[in-house]
């Protein structure tokens, strides 16, 4: 099985939380519908989740169940945080971007200039693919073009970002969460990244 993924058993088993519970958040929309990934495995079919970003959202809500309603829950769990407008200096002292990333494309902007969610949202994924070493400079202005133009087409469905090389030479992609993706044996997906958990981190920092 999939490292990335976690069965139905295994996360009630890890998490200590029932069948009822899970669907009755699921019914709420504090887990998302997309989560919910139906795969073929020996016992016939059954369900999986994309293992990190469901267990920080179950850890999330069992913090906040007792104090907020579901619905209370739900707002707060709804996804990016439109409303949030970050400076440069702002983005500096609260460390959410390396400096490589704030030295060659924020500082341009001047420091009167903010930053919507959805710009914080490109911006830190290129830093994290920078991060693991597998993306260069130059290669991360593409891929923030990329994101540019057609991530805005992704918003109503979990969309993966695959970086792939082939000779050497990087090209990056966009696909739905659930989909499975085969190149000939010239291609190497070198990172296959999930928007929604890259949202979910950069929400946490920002909150």
């Amino acid at each position: 099985m999939d490292a990335k993924l976690i069965s139905k058993k295994e996360l009630l088993d890890a998490t200590g939380i029932s069948y009822g519970q899970l669907y009755r958040w699921k019914r709420k929309q504090l887990i998302p519908e997309e989560w919910f990934i139906r795969k073929s495995a020996f016992t016939g079919q059954e369900t999986f989740f994309p293992r990190e970003l469901i267990l920080s959202r179950i850890h999330k809500i069992l913090n906040m169940k007792d104090d907020l309603s579901l619905d209370e829950l739900a707002d707060k769990l709804a996804g990016p945080m439109n409303d949030v407008e970050l400076s440069k200096k702002q983005l500096i002292r609260r460390g959410i971007l390396s400096n490589s990333v704030v030295q060659r494309w924020i500082v341009p902007g001047g420091d009167e200039r903010v930053y919507a969610f959805g710009e914080l949202l490109y911006f830190y994924a290129a830093d994290t693919l920078l991060r693991t070493g597998k993306v260069g400079l130059k290669d991360a202005e593409r891929l923030l073009a990329l994101l540019r133009e057609h991530y805005p087409g992704c918003k109503d469905q979990a969309c993966d970002l695959i970086v792939m090389s082939r000779s050497g030479a990087l090209s990056f992609g966009l696909i739905s969460a659930n989909a499975e993706i085969r190149f000939d044996e010239e291609v190497k997906v070198t990172a296959r990244v999930a928007m929604t958990g890259l949202i979910e981190q950069l929400t946490g920092k920002l909150a």
